[in-house]
């Protein structure tokens, strides 16, 4: 594994110990920073979020074993190698026992420092000879340096080498989304297709036919077979989003793929295999939903297997400025003018604000105050203003025809209770064309009779 780039946080309240070991990491080309304390070791720990810490046992106020516990509390991830002139078995045992990765005894031999340094590294990041970059390749749409978000991630990052299924729970707009892509791009399916498929976007009438597809002749002028969602998934991911809101009678359908590995497409009696791994998302309260009757309680359970909790902005106040700082760069690529700035007061106008819509609102907020923006500076007013008139985007022409379309020809089938050749009067089509408009939605108008 190469060095070049790993951070190591070092701790001892002996200087000139802590500045030959410093040295000796440094010489081998990791980027060490020491703290005097553990204090100051947590004070900079979410700073430079450390792959490795370093620390004596023995020290004034938060001592070796405290840190330890402190620093589990915010990153259960980061390995922790406690050094001691104490050094005794019971001891060692014990600390190993509560999740301490190593125990070193003074003075300690250059060459055991870097050994136990390299296995450490090689556990928090899942060994090879990627660079820092290259291992958060898979994170890299999820900006953050929160400790809240760093926790969240290094359980994300093992989840991802399993394949159990994964509940994401989180307010609109927290990014369930991002972080289901980064499970994917993280598990041994990265290579497989990640499909997304949010259940309330979806009409419920269709929503059967888009997740199992449906086969050619399944209904009159059904033409050719569709494959579905969970065929395109094969060999990856399926995402589905807002699960909270998929109807019962699907859920069932569902439960049976989850414990069965088959769909059976709409008018199929043959059912097909599928490899897939599933991760779904909600905001809603599923415990108060299963109680309401409104959400299956086997189901809850087969996806729930871990659940993953993703913090509202307010809990993670200190990704703001990275955030805001990202999207402007995310807006500006392609410009050869300069990167707008914010002002100081702008930047603290975002960080008091509360951001009920998580960050999709912070980066229309972003978004909207870069293109009013006329200076190279984006002050407080114009980010008051943008707050205020956070508004929801128009859509493309393609897509409010295509959501219209498809609104008009369930609510023609939902009144003609699946009668074709009626649908078809209303809307002045011959059969032909309306059953290829049919076709093009992936409606099966036998979902609609009574």
């Amino acid at each position: 594994m190469s060095d070049q780039g790993y951070r190591v946080l070092l701790v001892d309240d002996e200087e000139d110990l802590l500045s030959l070991w410093k040295l000796r990491l440094e010489s081998n080309g990791y980027e060490v920073t020491t703290a005097l304390s553990g204090e100051e070791a947590l004070a900079k720990l979410a700073l430079i979020n450390p792959h490795v810490v370093l620390t004596d046992l023995r020290m004034p106020g938060i001592d070796g074993m405290a840190l330890f516990e402190a620093i589990r509390e915010r990153n259960k991830a980061i390995p922790v190698i406690i050094i001691t002139a104490h050094g005794s078995i019971p001891e060692a045992v014990e600390a190993t026992r509560q999740g301490v990765f190593s125990f070193l005894t003074k003075p300690i031999d250059g060459k055991e420092l870097l050994e136990e340094t390299e296995k450490a590294l090689q556990f928090s990041t899942g060994g090879g000879n990627a660079s820092p970059e290259d291992q958060d390749e898979w994170r890299r749409d999820l900006v953050s340096k929160s400790a809240v978000m760093e926790e969240l991630l290094s359980r994300a990052k093992l989840v991802a080498e399993s394949e159990a299924t994964v509940l994401i729970r989180g307010e609109s707009g927290t990014g369930k989304e991002l972080l289901a892509i980064a499970i994917h791009r993280a598990s041994a399916r990265r290579e497989g297709p990640f499909i997304p498929v949010n259940c309330t976007a979806i009409p419920e009438t269709l929503l059967e036919s888009e997740l199992f597809g449906h086969v050619k002749g399944s209904f009159t002028g059904a033409s050719r077979s569709y494959a579905g969602l969970f065929q395109s998934a094969h060999k990856g991911t399926l995402f589905l989003d807002e699960i909270g809101d998929m109807p019962l009678h699907l859920q069932v359908k569902l439960l049976r793929v989850l414990q069965e590995r088959k769909i059976r497409p709409v008018g199929s009696t043959q059912p097909v295999d599928v490899d897939v791994r599933i991760i779904s998302a909600t905001h809603r309260d599923l415990e108060e939903a299963i109680a309401e009757k409104k959400f299956r309680e086997d189901l809850f359970y087969r996806l729930n297997v871990v659940s993953l909790e993703l913090p509202p902005l307010h809990e993670r106040k200190e990704d703001i400025p990275l955030l805001a700082e990202h999207f402007v760069e995310m807006l500006s690529a392609g410009s050869d003018k300069p990167v707008k700035k914010f002002t100081p007061e702008a930047m603290q106008t975002l960080v008091d604000a509360a951001w009920p819509g998580n960050v999709r609102q912070l980066y229309n907020v972003v978004e909207h105050a870069v293109a009013l923006a006329t200076s190279p500076l984006i002050s407080e007013d114009l980010l008051h203003d943008a707050i205020k008139q956070h508004q929801k985007k128009i859509l493309p022409l393609a897509e409010a025809r295509r959501q219209f379309e498809q609104q008009y020809l369930i609510q023609l089938l939902q009144t003609t209770r699946g009668n074709v050749s009626q649908a078809a009067r209303i809307a002045h089509r011959n059969r032909t064309d309306f059953y290829k408009l049919l076709n093009r939605h992936h409606i099966v108008p036998s979902l609609f009779k009574s």
